[in-house]
């Protein structure tokens, strides 16, 4: 199976073992990840302003690009599919933005909503299935407690983003068990870390961010998983003293390929 692959602009630079983590970990499931061509920034947050087109005018090429060559999008960082599946949702939804935007791309061609845009989890969910993630695992993780942390991106606005419960997630602790651990269930696995305020307020971001590994640890936790690369980043920041992993690593972990991408 092929997919578009939009890294975005954080796993190609600070985080590039997490790119390639999903790469390797793609591959041993039967996933080729094609990246986009000339893909660009999705602009980092998804502006509600009805007037505001040209941030949105990168994540509308890479759907198109996906939907051209009629392969389902599938993003890694919670912060581009967010700003890609509310740009998407927007085109299909709305007439007067949707009719903008073609006016700005129209030498290459219309585009309308065409594309579906999967999240790597979902990837991993609908089109592999964790039934066959768990026939793949070489490395089972059995014994280690682990928490998973949503954060705010991956689950709202839940209308648009239909990935999971937005109060109740749980396809990451699903992943977690077809890996072989145990999934540790905690309260603030789903709220905001702060990170968006860790310039203007870096105390509210160290005191939520705290907040968060205080709570996982006191449920049992002995590693954290996002799909955030912000949000681990400001974890691990602010102090964090269990691991806060990338979920790509602990599945290339599992799936005996993690160590083919340590050190590239």
């Amino acid at each position: 199976m092929k997919v578009s692959y939009f890294p975005g602009c954080t796993l190609k630079n600070k985080a590039k073992d997490l790119d390639a983590y999903a790469y390797r970990s793609a591959e041993a499931l039967g996933v080729t990840l094609e990246e986009i061509e000339n893909w660009q920034c999705c602009g980092g947050v998804f502006t509600t302003s009805q007037d505001e087109v040209a941030t949105k005018l990168s994540s509308v090429r890479a759907l198109k690009y996906a939907a051209d060559r009629e392969q389902p999008l599938v993003t890694v960082c919670s912060a581009c599919h967010n700003v890609i599946k509310q740009t998407n949702h927007a085109m299909q939804t709305n007439k007067e933005f949707s009719a903008k935007v073609n006016r700005y791309m129209a030498n290459d061609g219309g585009y309308n909503g065409e594309a579906e845009v999967y999240h790597y989890l979902e990837m991993l969910r609908d089109l592999v299935g964790f039934d066959k993630v768990k026939e793949a695992v070489k490395n089972t993780l059995k014994g280690k407690k682990i928490a998973a942390y949503y954060g705010c991106l991956l689950l709202r606005p839940s209308k648009v983003m239909g990935m999971d419960d937005p109060e109740n997630p749980v396809i990451m602790e699903d992943l977690i068990r077809a890996l072989g651990a145990e999934a540790v269930i905690f309260a603030r696995r789903n709220e905001c870390c702060g990170a968006y305020t860790s310039v203007e307020s870096p105390e509210t971001a160290k005191r939520n961010a705290s907040a968060i590994v205080e709570n996982a640890k006191a449920a049992g936790a002995e590693m954290i998983i996002t799909a955030c690369p912000l949000c681990k980043y400001n974890l691990v920041k602010n102090g964090a003293d269990i691991p806060v992993v990338y979920f790509t690593e602990i599945l290339a972990e599992a799936l005996g390929v993690k160590e083919d991408t340590d050190g590239k």
